[in-house]
């Protein structure tokens, strides 16, 4: 028995499709998308566009936040799903002390499918920000009493080594972290913490741009080495992300990874991987840090986005400090823990990736959409640099004014795609993406270049 629900029975909106920018922009800033996004009408990888009565290919996902697309079929026709996430949103108990059977099967399932065995420990709660601002917590309590441990008699352990072209959030300690575009952070209070260069690889994969990336991680290495001795005692942790999305879609080899690892244990840090937008199958693999072997495994991850709900995982290096975040109450913790009408609607989309082996999907269809890629930049001179790990793919175009062409007219042309970077396009497919999705996608996007 579906839950299809009739439209008059429906809760009745008084604000209509055409004027709901113009109702937003009396108190917000309302300059997103020039659509307005129907709910009900939209379905798979389509967003139905109720203000101007279309439908749009959806590559964007919602900066990569939708996996299962819309209306899922085993979602939406489910009563028993629809009745726990109604319960749970209607109650939206505080999951950091009251407990539900909701909250306890979210954990069952995450475990399951999602939770690799050298990550115990768990934090949650919402928002991708906080999800890293609570790695960043967890690590210099371990580190400060670790230097407590040592003989120091005051706090020390609390600066966090980074990347250029990174994107951690906007909050008060992800400020210090996020540096791609200055708009964002500018202005606003922020640690000097050290920064290093990113050395990311250079595609295509030719024997001298290889060449140049292993030049640019020595240099790397070498600062990161700086950065500890001019810090002795104070760098609690290396954050990286695993692909650095909105720094432009910047992809790191493997042998870099397993140095950073190397380094964080030399140096009594944590390694944290900020797989907010990797995670959660859109590189073929559950978490993208897989792909880099057990010589490269995390201390902490920050997850959110596809994932519903946000939080960390935590390791066993974390134990070494007795009384570290995860054993003592209120170190770390927020009044709802993570939304409990969240948690159930993860839970079912959990299941729905394990029942329909979407990361095989996910493996065989990111292979696809590359090739796809490549043939694209075959035909238009004026794309480059085509890279990706499963569906999450990108290209780059000459330069900002084209790639902020492309996008515009893609819309025109029936599909959202998503900029990042300088001059690059980001391809953000949901999970359940076809063979045939996928050349939908690229019919438009070879349309808009021929265009432009």
């Amino acid at each position: 028995m579906g839950l299809t629900i009739p439209y008059e029975a429906m809760y009745k909106l008084s604000v209509s499709p055409k004027h709901v920018h113009e109702t937003l922009g009396r108190h917000i800033l309302a300059d997103g998308y020039d659509i307005v996004l129907d709910m009900d009408k939209s379905q798979g990888v389509w967003i139905y566009d109720a203000k101007h009565d279309r439908r749009l290919l959806d590559f964007f996902t919602c900066f990569a936040s939708v996996p299962l697309g819309y209306n899922h079929p085993k979602m939406k026709d489910d009563p028993a799903f629809a009745a726990s996430l109604l319960n749970a949103a209607l109650t939206n108990p505080s999951n950091s002390d009251v407990y539900t059977q909701e909250y306890a099967q979210f954990v069952t399932t995450f475990e399951r499918v999602a939770t690799p065995a050298y990550l115990p420990h768990a934090f949650f709660i919402s928002g991708g920000a906080l999800a890293v601002e609570n790695a960043l917590k967890a690590a210099m309590d371990w580190k400060v009493q670790q230097n407590f441990q040592k003989g120091y008699s005051r706090e020390k352990g609390t600066s966090v080594l980074h990347f250029q072209r990174a994107f951690h959030g906007r909050s008060g300690y992800t400020l210090s972290l996020t540096n791609t575009q200055p708009g964002k952070t500018k202005w606003f209070a922020k640690f000097d913490w050290p920064r290093v260069s990113s050395p990311h690889l250079e595609f295509p994969l030719t024997e001298e741009n290889l060449r140049n990336t292993e030049r640019r991680e020595r240099d790397t290495i070498g600062q990161i080495k700086r950065a500890f001795m001019d810090h002795p005692d104070d760098i609690c942790a290396i954050i990286i992300e695993p692909i650095q999305a909105e720094g432009g879609d910047l992809h790191f080899r493997r042998e870099f990874m397993e140095q950073l690892r190397i380094l964080a244990d030399e140096n009594e840090a944590l390694l944290i991987y900020d797989e907010i937008q990797t995670g959660v199958g859109l590189t073929g693999t559950f978490w993208c840090h897989e792909q880099f072997g057990d010589r490269a495994r995390p201390d902490i991850i920050a997850f959110g986005k596809k994932m519903q709900v946000c939080g960390i995982l935590a390791g066993p290096r974390i134990d070494e400090i007795e009384t570290n975040v995860f054993t003592v109450a209120s170190r770390i913790n927020s009044t709802w823990g993570g939304n409990l009408a969240d948690m159930v609607r993860a839970t079912k989309m959990l299941e729905i990736i394990e029942e329909d082996g979407l990361l095989a999907n996910v493996a065989q269809t990111g292979q696809y959409l590359q090739q796809q890629l490549q043939q694209l930049a075959g035909r238009h001179p004026m794309v480059s640099g085509v890279r990706g790990r499963g569906l999450l793919c990108a290209f780059d175009l000459p330069d900002k004014t084209l790639r902020d062409t492309f996008l515009k007219k893609g819309i025109e042309y029936g599909a959202l795609f998503l900029g990042c970077g300088e001059h690059a396009i980001r391809f953000r497919p949901a999970l359940i993406a076809t063979e045939a999705d996928i050349d939908a996608g690229m019919a438009i996007a070879d349309r808009v270049l021929s265009a432009i």
